[in-house]
């Protein structure tokens, strides 16, 4: 009979401590991060909750232990030819399937539960966009009360401030990293799974919506229209960035981004001092929408990159420049040609969006990806289809928009 091969291995360990100095130093060179090491730990096996803010932030919690830490992460990371090959020998991750029920994923968390291993996941799911914590799945909190560990959360400040999710520089100021608080199995054991949430999610709260820094560089607000799609003036609208400034495409509203985390008008009447500010009007304005009324006409246009992936494989370009329009109800690749491809929202599982600039499409038992240019706004995309789900389903009133 042939023997289960196991999820954690030997070499971890060993890979762990070689490579934890060098990660160490610098992650504080690159991020100006403070990590205080768990000294509680032990030998005792955990399972870790973190706010996630920077694409760093699963090495914070490494930095923090003492031995290997076995992450979910998104399975495009598995999708990456030799790379991905390398990352599954190295650490070997938990695949996980975003938006979607993934029994697969749950099985292989017990898996590395029964053989001693220590699990790390982001409740999130995503990086925050805005610098305030996103929505949480509550069903990590059924994982969390089925698993039966220990519960350590870990918080991470000022990752908002130092590397934003829509930017890709690094600006020179200060984060920290620090296990807030334990929850043992015996204090949540009686807890309704509400209780343990609410629990959960008043330790990962960050809100950076508030002066702080100062984060310095001088392409502060560079990309970020990939984060931002919603005018206050012109509504649904683009926009453009460069340097420390974002401005409408449409009306000319234009912001400048300081290094304190605060925005300030510079033209047009720009109401919002902070970007959670603008984010929460952004989602209150889609939430507001009534995607069947714009059915008829594409609210946007993109070109994108259109991609099948090959989950655990690699991934196969199928179009290098697809015409992307965006409907209420779908979108459409090269519409009014031989090569029209439409995705209907009713008939999708899913939309995620990975990264600064790439979008799954989750389509019956196949995954599609789009990835566009530097610029390209994948988060509209998520949050129109989800508002659309909402109301067809009769939820209008849910303010869910994918993260």
């Amino acid at each position: 009979m042939r023997k289960q091969e196991t999820w954690i291995k030997p070499r971890h360990r060993v890979i762990t401590a070689l490579v934890r100095p060098f990660l160490g130093t610098y992650c504080r060179w690159k991020y100006g991060v403070t990590v205080e090491p768990f000294l509680e730990q032990g030998d005792r096996q955990y399972l870790v909750l973190f706010n996630h803010q920077t694409a760093f932030d699963q090495f914070f919690v490494g930095m923090a232990f003492q031995g290997p830490v076995y992450y979910l992460a998104s399975e495009d990371l598995f999708s990456k030819g030799w790379i991905s090959a390398l990352l599954k020998w190295v650490v070997n991750p938990i695949p996980i399937k975003k938006q979607t029920t993934d029994v697969r994923a749950v099985r292989n968390c017990l898996k590395v539960i029964k053989e001693g291993g220590t699990l790390a996941l982001a409740p999130e799911g995503n990086r925050t966009y805005s610098g305030k914590t996103e929505y949480m799945n509550p069903a990590i909190v059924k994982m969390a009360k089925k698993f039966k560990l220990p519960i350590a959360l870990m918080r991470i400040e000022n990752g908002y401030g130092v590397h934003p999710r829509w930017s890709d520089v690094v600006r020179k100021g200060k984060m920290r990293a620090w296990i807030s608080l334990v929850i043992e199995p015996e204090q949540y054991a009686d807890m309704s799974e509400d209780q343990l949430g609410e629990l959960i999610r008043q330790g990962l709260h960050v809100d950076e919506g508030c002066t702080g820094g100062p984060f310095v560089h001088r392409k502060l607000a560079e990309y970020m229209e990939r984060a931002f799609y919603v005018c206050p003036h012109c509504g649904l609208s683009t926009f453009e960035s460069h340097d420390d400034l974002v401005q409408c495409k449409k009306c000319g509203m234009t912001a400048r981004y300081l290094p304190t985390r605060e925005l300030e008008s510079v033209q047009g009447d720009f109401p919002f001092r902070f970007t959670t500010e603008w984010y929460d009007y952004q989602c209150a304005f889609v939430n507001k929408l009534d995607t069947r009324n714009h059915v008829d006409t594409p609210l946007y246009e993109d070109t994108a990159a259109f991609s099948k992936v090959i989950v655990y494989k690699d991934k196969e370009l199928l179009r290098e420049k697809a015409a992307i329009r965006l409907y209420g109800d779908r979108i459409t690749l090269d519409e009014g040609t031989a090569q029209e491809l439409v995705f209907r929202f009713e008939d999708t599982l899913a939309f995620t969006v990975l990264g600064k600039n790439k979008v799954n499409i989750y389509f019956g038992e196949e995954l599609f990806q789009l990835k566009g240019d530097k610029r390209f706004n994948g988060l509209k995309y998520v949050n129109l289809f989800y508002r659309h789900k909402n109301i067809v389903k009769g939820n209008e009133n849910v303010e869910f928009l994918g993260l």
